[in-house]
């Protein structure tokens, strides 16, 4: 007999206002535990120091972490000019000081080599693996690491304004794997300067948004109220750049078995178009996925092959 899972079925996604101080992997435990929820993970690691969107999936939602990895980003962040840390934050031990201030004007004329696809090297406290352990944790050890840089797209970097002479905010928008810690060393570096993130918000992930955000305040709220379910996004949410394909009752039902339907010629050459205009945007990964649906309600994920549809994950809602 199967042993019965601790919690609700709760499917869906919450846009979680991560605050300040509070990690990616304790946020999930909360909005777990506030929802009673069986199952829970979440898209894109946002580091302690910064706040801002984290999307977290409960139940059937996970099935669609992995599509949401590859999503564009939003950051909004501060360079304190004058300090070089290890961390290039200020949460790292500083390493150098100086007087030195980049006026306004030479900031903007530097921006601008910042934009479209450029190499980047990772900064060495990030999470990426090297012989098997996390680059963050070698660096705590003190162990030097120097890790290759590699081709990221920035879509757009602007300088929103100078808060002071020691600090001006910028607004990042990116595609997947870019280091706004990175972003921040290299732009010092091109001034001649010192500098370091001395504040951090992502503004955006996917389809996620601050206009659909929580914060843990209301969370608890709702939860409260016995009203937890309004803050939850429905588990499509996530597939914002992924096409649609419609389907039919008996349709719907044969994916729901795991069996292939056939597409006539104008229903695989509508999808074939989606998935062009998606390629070249930028989008490398899941190149053939579509997601099915009946009435709105999301039923399979799959890939288009040979003029068919091939189920690849089951959502059960």
């Amino acid at each position: 007999m199967a042993r019965k899972k601790k919690g609700d079925l709760v499917n869906g996604w919450v846009c979680l206002d991560k605050p300040v101080g509070l990690g990616s992997t304790q946020a999930v435990s909360l909005v777990r535990r506030l929802f009673n929820a069986q199952k829970a993970g979440h898209a894109g690691t946002l580091d302690p120091m910064a706040s801002g969107i984290l999307p977290i999936a409960l139940g059937e939602a996970t099935k669609t972490v992995p599509y949401l990895m590859e999503a564009d980003k939003v950051y909004r962040f501060t360079i304190r000019w004058g300090q070089r840390t290890a961390s290039y934050d200020l949460e790292g031990e500083i390493l150098e000081q100086d007087g030195l201030r980049p006026s306004e004007a030479e900031i903007r004329e530097v921006l601008p080599q910042f934009i479209g696809e450029i190499e980047q090297a990772p900064p060495a406290f990030s999470a990426i693996k090297v012989d098997g352990q996390r680059a963050y944790d070698l660096a705590r050890e003190g162990v030097e690491i120097e890790l290759e840089a590699r081709p990221v797209v920035v879509h757009g970097l602007t300088l929103e304004r100078i808060l002071s002479a020691d600090e001006a905010e910028f607004l990042l928008h990116c595609g997947k794997g870019t280091y706004v810690r990175a972003i921040a060393r290299d732009i010092a570096l091109e001034l001649g300067v010192l500098g370091v993130v001395s504040a951090l918000r992502r503004e955006r992930v996917g389809g996620f948004d601050i206009n659909l955000s929580a914060g843990v305040e209301k969370l608890e709220d709702l939860r409260h109220r016995d009203a937890a379910l309004d803050a939850l996004l429905p588990v499509e949410t996530a597939l914002d750049d992924i096409p649609a394909l419609p389907v039919t009752e008996d349709e719907a039902t044969r994916l729901k078995q795991g069996r292939e339907i056939p597409l006539s010629f104008s229903r695989t050459q509508t999808a074939e178009d989606a998935l062009k205009i998606r390629s070249t945007s930028g989008k490398s990964e899941h190149g053939r996925t579509l997601w099915a649906h009946r009435d709105g309600d999301i039923v399979a994920l799959g890939e288009l092959r040979l003029g068919q549809f091939y189920p690849t994950r089951l959502i059960n809602l």
